[in-house]
């Protein structure tokens, strides 16, 4: 009987260290799946999206029923106010056969003092997948090591990956390619910028940065988007004059210059972006064929002028369309 029962202790104590191990190597998976960078993807997984983005938006366009998410939860877990980003995310879950579920963070125990990791753990227990816009990116970095689900940055301050990835379909839609294109980012160099630097570097393409002095993007990210281009080929450069930055351009790309959590810095930001609009004279110096790209929301007059965001080089309204089909894509990509 003695001999029985200890047989019982060790097959339990076996299955129980098992389960441990299954739980740490579960952890470090979907860690490894999480998409918190554009410098998560290859060159080939970034093509893998895009190729099943340009299917999805067929699919979706002709309203066809689609059951890829079928059974599966998307919450979208937000610090911010969001149209586009929230939006896209929402239908896409939704069009794919899945549910979304809405967490604005004012209304969760994150308000009240609950530490970031133990929120992550219990949603991730609910949920198949967060996607995150937060203010800080260290959030979804820890989201992202306690939820055991895949989590995806959709917005931080450092970078707004999901944003690059469907501002490439439509690129790809407008030039047929991405290496060897000129792309140029006027303004701020903020969480956009950051992105482009990294996404740029990555599938070969050339970027020009026109940025004030002050506002340059993070230099970590900057150093990896050189390393990055030394082995794609792509010529990564910031310089302070617009003209000089928009001269030979393919794509001319801006955001706004003072973004959410910036509203004290506004009256400075006003005079040191002086200079730094896209307007018709910036568009006389690119390529005859420059296409105009903005994330949204826009300020025209400021970043912007009205007329070359209704004008015929504008592809702003495609690509902010286009945010719905890479959402489905990365979604996809993550959950299946």
């Amino acid at each position: 009987m003695r001999e029985n029962n200890l047989k019982i202790s060790k097959i339990l104590k076996n299955l129980l260290y098992f389960i441990n191990y299954k739980n740490k190597w579960r952890s470090f998976y979907f860690m490894a799946k999480s998409l918190l960078s554009v410098a998560d993807l290859s060159k080939d997984e970034i093509n893998e999206i895009l190729d099943r983005a340009k299917e999805l938006k067929k699919s979706i366009k002709s309203r066809q029923e689609l059951n890829i998410l079928k059974n599966k939860v998307v919450g979208l877990l937000f610090e911010k106010p969001s149209t586009r980003t929230r939006t896209s995310f929402e239908v896409a879950a939704l069009r794919l056969g899945g549910s979304a579920v809405y967490l604005s963070a004012n209304e969760l125990q994150l308000s009240r003092g609950e530490p970031i990791k133990d929120t992550a753990r219990i949603l991730g227990s609910f949920l198949d997948a967060i996607v995150a816009r937060v203010y800080s990116h260290n959030t979804v970095v820890e989201l992202a090591k306690y939820a055991n689900v895949p989590v995806i940055n959709g917005l931080s301050d450092l970078e707004h990956p999901t944003q690059i990835l469907s501002d490439m379909l439509t690129i790809i839609e407008a030039k047929g390619k991405l290496e060897g294109l000129n792309f140029v980012f006027i303004g701020d160099g903020n969480n956009m910028c950051n992105s482009w630097l990294l996404g740029s570097a990555i599938v070969g393409m050339n970027m020009t940065a026109a940025i004030p002095k002050g506002y340059y993007p993070d230099q970590k990210i900057l150093d990896k988007a050189l390393e990055i281009a030394k082995k794609t080929g792509s010529k990564i450069k910031i310089v302070n004059d617009p003209k000089e930055a928009a001269k030979d351009a393919d794509i001319l790309y801006t955001d706004v210059w003072v973004s959410m959590g910036q509203e004290k810095e506004t009256e400075k930001r006003m005079k040191d972006f002086q200079g730094y609009q896209i307007n018709k004279e910036l568009l006389r110096l690119a390529k005859k064929d420059v296409v105009v790209m903005h994330c949204l929301p826009a300020h025209r007059g400021l970043e912007i002028t009205d007329d070359v965001i209704e004008g015929e080089q504008s592809i702003v309204w495609v690509q902010a369309e286009n945010k719905l089909y890479g959402a489905a894509a990365v979604l996809e990509y993550y959950l299946k």
